[in-house]
């Protein structure tokens, strides 16, 4: 994986968890609601892996969101 493909994953999963926060929901029980195990989010929400579609939609129907909520916040800009 490259270094810019890294980033998009930190970006995607720090996304994730600052929704799942502010929902309240904490990591384990929010994994079981959504279908995946509490490891495979950690893994996404660390951006130490790269989730499968059907992995995140799971993630956006948990926080109650659209998949491109959750992708929305992945478009460069001038910073990265």
């Amino acid at each position: 994986m490259n270094t810019k493909e890294e980033k998009y994953l930190k970006k995607l999963g720090d996304h994730i968890r600052t929704l799942r926060e502010l929902k309240g929901l904490d990591q384990k029980p929010f994994a079981f609601q959504c279908g995946i195990s509490r490891t495979q989010l950690y893994m996404v929400e660390n951006g130490k892996t790269n989730p499968r579609l059907l992995t995140l939609l799971k993630i956006a129907n948990g926080l109650e969101v659209d998949l491109s909520e959750l992708l929305n916040n992945l478009k460069e800009n001038n910073n990265d």
